[in-house]
């Protein structure tokens, strides 16, 4: 290989190098808007702000165009340049781990409109468990964004056994829920909002666990 052919090599490794740093700086940026929403409908449910939910939808609105985006430019990098194993792996669990982060945007979008729609009731008397299992959501969202951030595979792999007290949340908030009476026409709504808030939770929970294992695949490229 003659000098001016190596040199452009290096040149265009370069470049795709710096490709790959500008996904994943943009990923991160998308996962605090992501991060941001879930803070906004938190603050929804749990001290009934309802500015704070009628913010989360236009942040929305720029988290999936942030999502598209890299999608796009992650396509691009697959197909006009020449990456070798470890990039396709970065590459293609960068896009799978983006819509998880995307998802859990949506989940938070959803929680903003059930606070609005609850704001009408009075409190949930258990509210203060759904708090605790929004919480640990809030946590394990934090967890896989910070495991993102370091490429930290360790903590990418620690996210997956905190979703199991998610799950516990999940099962005995439906229990409390399904074993509420009704008195003098009270309206089934606000039970049935309770039962999508603790759906969304807990799918929020898987999908940062999955955040979590795409790390880590992307530093070992092992799966599960």
């Amino acid at each position: 290989m003659n000098e001016t052919s190596y040199l452009s090599q290096k040149r265009t490794r370069s470049e795709f190098e710096r490709q790959l740093h500008r996904l994943e700086q943009d990923s991160l940026r998308m996962g605090a808007l992501v991060e941001n929403s879930f803070l906004l409908a938190h603050a929804a449910l749990f001290e009934r702000d309802l500015e704070a939910a009628t913010r989360i939808d236009p942040q929305d609105k720029q988290i999936d165009q942030i999502y598209r985006q890299i999608e796009i430019d992650c396509i691009e990098l697959i197909t006009l340049q020449s990456p070798v194993a470890r990039d396709i792996r970065l590459l293609s669990a960068l896009m799978q781990l983006i819509r998880d982060i995307e998802r859990i945007g949506d989940y938070a979008e959803n929680l903003g409109d059930i606070a609005i729609k609850l704001f009408t009731y009075p409190p949930s008397p258990y509210l203060g468990e759904l708090q605790v299992m929004s919480n640990r959501c809030r946590a394990m969202l934090a967890m896989s964004l910070e495991a993102l951030a370091n490429l930290d595979e360790n903590i990418g792999l620690q996210i997956k056994t905190k979703d199991d007290a998610v799950d516990d949340d999940y099962k005995q908030i439906y229990n409390l829920l399904a074993a509420q009476k009704l008195f003098g026409g009270e309206p089934m709504e606000p039970i049935m909002l309770m039962v999508l808030a603790i759906h969304h939770l807990e799918r929020m929970a898987d999908h940062a666990a999955n955040v979590g294992q795409r790390v880590a695949y992307i530093v070992t490229g092992k799966l599960g």
